[in-house]
């Protein structure tokens, strides 16, 4: 899961953005730091920001590069985005020079070229952690509520992660067409709902139950199984699903 900053979280503002505070990488722990964590625990066990981190190597002198990387996916919308991003683009990001973007450019090509020769490669959804991992460093910066899907295939790999709802996430705006439109697109036979709270508290209120609810039950009706209902915070998340909120017979 997602490595939540170690000390109090601050805000900063650069070009109109919020990004909250990371340390920098040698006042972490050892054992915390994501070279080390890596080669404890593998790849797999680091958060996106976390990777992205260790391709730049280095932030600027005054953001970490934790922040950095953090701040790059918020911009970019995730890892989809920051790989459409343009050379000269990502060299006027504060802390980005020429050496920088082409790293970070080389680097989602080849994660590209992977996806495209090898299917299995895809990420595997096990767990709620596991879309914890892959959305909660870039979701949990938002300034506004978004709602997205994660779309999987029969293996429950990760197809796509389109953006639904930006916005405030309540009944009399999700219209179930819309919402399932990819899904239906994809033809995938199941899904994960994500959203965020800007207010860093994850706690379902009543309207995101409802909203669960909704989108269950039109999931039976497409023959679309929803698997749970996630949602984002600062430094944590909450499962609908284990919590047995809007999901029936749980």
């Amino acid at each position: 899961m997602h490595r939540a900053p170690t000390r109090t979280a601050e805000s900063s503002r650069r070009k109109g953005e919020k990004v909250e505070y990371y340390p920098l990488i040698r006042e972490l722990p050892t054992a915390e730091r994501p070279r080390e964590r890596l080669k404890q625990y593998g790849a797999a066990s680091l958060s996106n920001s976390e990777l992205v981190a260790i391709i730049l190597r280095t932030g600027a002198a005054s953001e970490s590069v934790l922040n950095l990387s953090a701040r790059l996916l918020t911009k970019f919308r995730g890892l989809a985005g920051l790989s459409r991003a343009g050379f000269g683009e990502l060299c006027q990001e504060h802390g980005l020079g020429e050496v920088k973007a082409c790293q970070l450019q080389a680097a989602l090509e080849l994660g590209r070229r992977l996806a495209s020769t090898q299917p299995e490669e895809r990420l595997v959804v096990k767990s709620p952690a596991d879309i914890a991992n892959l959305l909660q460093a870039e979701m949990s910066f938002l300034e506004q509520e978004e709602l997205r899907l994660v779309l999987l295939n029969t293996k429950n790999q990760v197809l796509a992660v389109p953006r639904v709802y930006k916005g405030n996430v309540n009944t009399s705006l999700i219209k179930v067409g819309e919402l399932f439109k990819e899904a239906v697109r994809e033809n995938c036979p199941a899904l994960v709902v994500v959203h965020n709270h800007p207010s860093g508290d994850p706690t379902p209120s009543p309207e995101d139950i409802k909203v669960t609810e909704q989108i269950v039950k039109a999931g039976k009706l497409l023959d679309i199984e929803v698997l749970d209902h996630l949602i984002i915070g600062q430094q944590r998340y909450i499962s609908l699903k284990e919590r047995g909120l809007g999901f029936p017979n749980t």
